[in-house]
């Protein structure tokens, strides 16, 4: 499903998954005598029946996946293969590789981001987003989430090595900007900064909600966060630089399991 929703979005019809889907539907609609399955009849008969799945849009894909999804384990195992003469050629080859680096959209990074961002509202990459630390409660969340409804950990892996699961979804997601300017209030508000100090921290900030994360302190050599001067220089008392340290290496924390 998460083919088909990626598709839609990039304006694309996904044939392949889309004749995939029908098929499935009409395996689980076989064996219509088990209560889950009887219990999505109609919808089972509005996508067989109907032209339901060649006018949906993203909240019918949606409503499809997350309702038939617990299903497919009743699919027989032995099924009729069909082979068809389907040209399917409507994904094209110019999606650009931000969006999609390949044409059958079964890459485990595009359908991990893809679930990341359309979820960042709810749950564990709620927390994420908003800089709430994270329990070991959560990190499961998102073993189940990465590990076993949008992959493997085998796909993870070999996308993303050993990386944190919060750190990749904070790469994803950024931090909100609220929760941004709140890790950092106590020198956003201080009226004893200067306008370079202040100028210096309302980069961080920046940097911070459309990265996730500031991992790797040598990118504050560089610009823009040298316009006013070094580190050293813009900073004089190290003691204010080392309580805002302290903050980022909080945020970055964050991210983490507690």
């Amino acid at each position: 499903m998460y083919g088909i929703e990626l598709a839609f979005l990039a304006g694309k019809k996904y044939v392949r998954a889309r004749h995939d889907l029908m098929t499935k539907v009409a395996g689980i609609a076989s064996v219509a005598n088990i209560p889950e399955i009887m219990a999505q009849s109609e919808l089972i008969d509005k996508i067989l029946h109907t032209d339901y799945v060649e006018n949906a849009g993203i909240n019918e894909f949606e409503h499809i996946r997350e309702n038939l999804r617990d299903l497919m384990k009743y699919l027989p195992k032995k099924r009729v293969r069909y082979d068809t003469d389907f040209d399917d050629q409507i994904l094209s080859m110019e999606w650009k590789e931000s969006e999609l680096e390949n044409d059958d959209l079964k890459n485990y990074k595009a359908k991990a981001e893809y679930y990341i961002r359309q979820h960042q509202d709810k749950g564990v990459i709620h927390k994420l987003k908003t800089n709430r630390p994270l329990t070991s409660d959560d990190v499961k969340a998102l073993e189940e989430i990465l590990w076993s409804e949008v992959g493997t950990k085998e796909d993870y892996e070999a996308e993303y090595g050993s990386k944190p699961l919060g750190e990749f979804v904070r790469e994803i997601v950024g931090l909100d900007m609220n929760a941004a300017k709140e890790a950092f209030a106590e020198y956003l508000n201080d009226t004893s900064l200067d306008s370079r100090q202040i100028y210096f921290v309302n980069q961080i900030v920046e940097f911070i909600v459309h990265n996730g994360m500031m991992k790797d302190l040598s990118v504050l050599q560089e610009p823009p966060f040298n316009a006013m001067g070094s580190v050293v220089e813009v900073f004089t008392d190290t003691s204010i630089w080392m309580g805002i340290k302290s903050a980022i290496e909080r945020v970055n924390a964050n991210a983490l399991a507690a």
